[in-house]
């Protein structure tokens, strides 16, 4: 069974942007000797507990017990406020004909809020979404990505994801999936359609308008192996 699996920030939500600033405004205080350059280049696709844990790793300074609660409610409220969906993604969402889903390495409560401000919730119906509280391991490691096939009842060879991190690559090809990068939100510093390369993309996207075509190329490709010939 083919399915279409997208990440969630910076893929369906242009939000990226919005939790970096988020980030390098509260660890300014909290951890004032790592400069915000420090700060982004190691927030893009990981969990608000694995940023923490590896920017105090750098610092002479520790973070306040509540850091992780607090950078998530703050997120979550100005997402709230100012989150919109990617250009394009709800529209070429509804020309697909097979199964979707959502594997984001966000907390589910984050997801849910996000999908609902941008509407996308109703793009998506019942779709199933897989978030980083449901697993011990999450994304770059493939485990959150295996959750969801073996949920969905789909081997990974069967699901094409969507990703806009070095992370999120990185776990789903781990998964054994076909994966798209996508560097089409208002976050993508320099260099990332090479980045999400070597990590493992089998394609890069810059807008959601392409979307469509690459998964008809990647359902032809996988015809077309299905069909060819056994060698004696």
């Amino acid at each position: 069974m083919e399915t279409l699996i997208f990440d969630c920030d910076g893929v369906l939500v242009d939000s990226e942007a919005i939790a970096e600033a988020t980030l390098v405004e509260l660890l300014g205080g909290w951890l004032p000797d790592l400069d915000a350059d420090t700060v982004l280049s190691q927030a893009l696709g990981m969990t608000t507990a694995n940023i923490l844990r590896h920017l105090e790793g750098q610092s002479r300074h520790r973070l306040p017990e509540e850091a992780k609660e607090r950078v998530d409610q703050t997120i979550e409220s100005r997402l709230l406020e100012n989150l919109e969906a990617i250009d394009g993604v709800a529209e070429v969402i509804r020309t697909f004909r097979f199964p979707l889903a959502v594997v984001s390495n966000s907390r589910r409560k984050r997801v849910l809020a996000s999908l609902a401000t941008t509407r996308l919730d109703a793009v998506f119906g019942d779709a199933p979404i897989f978030t980083a509280d449901q697993v011990e391991r999450p994304k770059p490691d493939p485990e959150l990505y295996l959750l969801a096939a073996r949920e969905m009842g789909c081997t990974p060879a069967h699901c094409l994801v969507v990703e806009d991190s070095v992370s999120g690559v990185t776990a789903a090809h781990g998964a054994g999936m076909t994966v798209i990068g996508f560097t089409g939100a208002s976050h993508v510093p320099p260099g990332q359609a090479e980045r999400l390369t070597q990590a493992g993309a089998w394609r890069v996207l810059n807008h959601m308008n392409g979307l469509a075509t690459l998964v008809d190329q990647w359902r032809a490709h996988r015809c077309a192996s299905r069909t060819l010939p056994t060698r004696h």
